[in-house]
């Protein structure tokens, strides 16, 4: 008995040592986190006041801070990166950036809301900070330091072993690939409506979590403490809607309780006429990304949304991202309709209802 029990200790000794200073996935965790920590460099270089855009890969894949930024001349930084990278995490890296006078814009993908403390633990990024910033993963709590001691298994060990031999024979380079993927403001560049995949988002059938759900989830606790903490140093919370598809409805019970996560918590709210929704063939390989022209068109509804919120006066956006929206779908693409096939138009950006914004000051 003795002896099984020295040799139980010791495997988990050698399985935290392994995870905790020598495997690591350099090429595909790596890239989450060497994309986290340009953003988070950034922002810290900023000035106040500067508006920052946080949620998972809805933030630079559907909203461009080179667009916000022009049109309410300020200094913007789009600091999501990926769902699966618990909020709590998101928020404790860019707390300590924002400042008295500073803008935080939250349109958190739906489904981080209602996911449980449990499933909150078990967010990939916990294993990652184990082996790279214990110190963090301490502050989150007890519970996600040990969900993160055990958040690796052995297909995650033996991928690490062939990724890391990988980048040490020098493929993969990730500098060279986030300057490929991203402009110096954190947007996602590069999704073309021309290199979109419309067999694979026909597939895509996401079920929105109902309103209680929403509202009992562990991810509106955290955004709620969020907006309380940040409200009173004085940085604006305001929170927004994800994109997704406009045959995904969301009820408005469930945008309800969205928004009640903020305006409850003394932050504000911007909801689009629109709810964010946008025909399948704005996107690019998700619900939450639109195409790069469909991004700009939807950026210039929230720059126009955010501007009386920020008591700003929005600028007309550039030439160029207006000449890029318009392309949101392409001029003259051919759809079906009636059964008949029609030229659809330019689209122009949807108008803005102040009538539609809750804010709670």
């Amino acid at each position: 008995m003795r002896r099984l029990i020295l040799c139980a200790a010791a495997s988990l000794a050698l399985y935290f040592a392994a995870f905790a200073f020598v495997l690591h996935r350099p090429l595909s965790v790596g890239l989450l986190r060497m994309e986290m920590d340009q953003k988070l460099a950034r922002g810290a270089r900023l000035a106040s006041p500067k508006l920052v855009i946080l949620a998972g890969s809805n933030a630079p894949f559907s909203h461009s801070c080179r667009v916000i930024g022009a049109m309410l001349a300020i200094d913007c930084e789009n600091g999501g990166v990926a769902v699966g990278i618990g909020l709590d995490d998101l928020f404790a890296r860019w707390a300590p950036l924002l400042h008295k006078g500073d803008i935080a814009y939250l349109p958190i993908e739906v489904q981080q809301y209602d996911v449980s403390a449990a499933q909150n633990r078990m967010d990939m990024d916990g294993a990652w900070l184990f082996y790279r910033n214990r110190a963090l993963l301490w502050c989150l709590g007890a519970l996600r330091t040990l969900a993160g001691a055990f958040g690796n298994t052995m297909p995650d060990g033996l991928e690490a072993l062939t990724e890391m031999a990988a980048h040490a024979a020098g493929l993969g380079h990730r500098r060279a690939l986030l300057r490929a993927q991203f402009d110096r403001q954190g947007d996602r560049i590069g999704t073309t409506l021309a290199t979109a995949d419309p067999g694979f988002l026909a597939l895509l059938h996401r079920v929105e979590p109902s309103a209680s759900a929403i509202a009992d989830g562990y991810g509106t606790v955290l955004v709620a403490r969020f907006v309380r903490t940040e409200t009173a140093r004085g940085v604006m919370v305001i929170g927004g809607l994800p994109t997704d598809f406009n045959t995904v409805p969301l009820s408005r019970a469930a945008i309800a309780a969205i928004r009640a996560a903020f305006t409850a918590n003394g932050g504000s709210f911007l909801e689009l006429p629109n709810h964010s929704r946008y025909p399948r063939a704005d996107f690019y390989n998700s619900e939450d990304h639109l195409a790069q022209p469909c991004q700009y068109l939807h950026t210039i509804a929230v720059a126009r949304g955010l501007a009386p919120l920020l008591h700003r006066q929005a600028k007309p956006p550039s030439a160029a991202a207006r000449a890029l929206a318009g392309t949101c779908p392409p001029v003259g693409r051919v759809v079906a309709s009636s059964g008949r096939q029609t030229a659809e138009p330019a689209r122009t950006p949807p108008a803005v209802k102040i009538g539609y914004m809750s804010t709670n000051k």
